[in-house]
């Protein structure tokens, strides 16, 4: 019982380990706990910073700790990864492109992310059914000790895991979106669209990544009170003129009933008062570009200043037509 119980039980605990600390190195924010469908009376910001030093704590536990209390610890643990199966599961079924912050960096849920969430599960029960038989103060820890060639194996295992599932270089994709041919836009480094909410200028809530998706977006992250970012905002009827492939729209930090730029007919403007699209898209500093593509992909940038988004256009408008604009 006691070979049983130590690699189910160990490998619960690397796991909770390595996601505690990814999550605590890139944490995840309310609109992903809404994307994966958590109620929204438990999105609080003091329960997110909690989540992740949570696994930690609960991966101590199971290590030291054995009989009815790593039996509890085991128990607990099953219940948050079939929670966490049950989550992306439904998210997956009601959005196809949903992504998770599982292990800190946000990425598409696929059948593999299912197959490892329930394979999770059933390594966590075999640790209940297991860690009872370990020493009380001590658990699974005391019994590594005793079965050091097991350890030694088991940790060999978890290395080359990580070793050979390192996060993958950015793929080139050329892709393009609908309306323009794969000739026109060319290669970029793409990167997926963040499903976040914005806010139109009509006081719509909308999911960015399905906004993009209807029609490409030239997003143009502004500030009222930024005079670096005028010469931006008096150019953007212009770059419609030039780019009328995509939707050219202004993104401001202020709510639409605060902001002197809002527009609630067309083009609207979008507001990003909680900073989910600046974050997400790393746009952090005004005026800056980003080209959304309408595959649900990032189709350039971001750019940050005037003179770079004058060359960022015109650099869109010759992957279209093979010629720079006129000055």
């Amino acid at each position: 019982m006691i070979y049983f119980a130590f690699a189910p039980a160990l490998i619960v605990v690397g796991v909770l380990l390595v996601s505690g600390i990814a999550k605590l190195r890139t944490p995840d924010d309310e609109a992903g706990w809404a994307e994966l469908g958590v109620p929204a009376v438990l999105r609080r910001p003091w329960l997110m910073r909690l989540h992740p030093i949570a696994e930690i704590v609960l991966a101590a536990a199971l290590l030291v700790l054995g009989g009815v209390l790593g039996v509890l610890a085991a128990s607990v643990a099953t219940v948050l990864f079939a929670v966490y199966l049950v989550m992306v599961w439904r998210a997956k079924q009601s959005t196809p492109d949903a992504s998770c912050a599982c292990f800190g960096e946000r990425k598409p849920i696929t059948t593999r992310t299912l197959l490892r969430n329930a394979w999770l599960v059933l390594m966590a029960a075999f640790a209940v059914v297991g860690v009872g038989s370990t020493p009380l103060l001590g658990g699974v820890a005391a019994v590594a000790t005793w079965l050091w060639p097991w350890t030694l194996g088991l940790a060999a295992v978890a290395v080359t895991f990580v070793l050979v599932n390192q996060p993958a270089a950015p793929e080139v994709v050329t892709a393009a979106p609908s309306g323009i041919s794969d000739e026109e836009l060319g290669e970029y480094l793409r990167a997926r669209t963040p499903a976040v909410p914005v806010t139109r200028g009509d006081g719509a809530v909308m999911n960015l990544r399905a906004l993009s998706m209807e029609k490409p977006i030239l997003l143009l992250s502004v500030s009222e009170t930024c005079g670096s970012c005028t010469p931006v905002i008096e150019r953007a009827d212009a770059y419609r003129e030039l780019l009328p492939e995509a939707s050219v729209q202004l993104l401001v930090r202020s709510t639409p009933d605060a902001s002197p730029m809002a527009s609630a007919i067309e083009p609207f403007t979008l507001h990003d008062p909680d900073g989910y699209v600046r974050d997400s898209l790393e746009m952090p500093r005004t005026p800056s570009a980003v080209l959304l593509g309408a595959d649900g992909l990032l189709a350039g940038g971001p750019v940050v200043g005037h003179p770079d988004i004058e060359e960022f256009v015109a650099d869109i408008y010759e992957s279209l037509h093979g010629t720079r604009p006129d000055a």
